[in-house]
């Protein structure tokens, strides 16, 4: 992942992947341009995952305490 790429929240990657989806489905670019589109939607992609990777992991923490909370109340 490029160190720009890092910098972008969800929501921006989102949107832009959303807009390399539409230029590439749409055609009319050059083999070249097409390649570079994909490749940019490739990291995109990624950026995607590495942040929906980030909230589930905090979600499961979050779940995790509680679950332990919880039985420790039990005792």
């Amino acid at each position: 992942m490029a160190e720009t790429d890092t910098a972008l929240g969800y929501e921006q990657a989102r949107d832009e992947l959303i807009e390399v989806v539409r230029k590439l489905e749409a055609g009319g670019t050059s083999l070249e341009d097409s390649l570079a589109l994909w490749e940019r939607g490739e990291e995109l992609a990624k950026v995607c995952r590495h942040w929906l990777e980030g909230a589930r992991a905090r979600l499961d923490s979050a779940l995790a305490a509680r679950e332990a909370a919880e039985g420790a109340d039990e005792e």
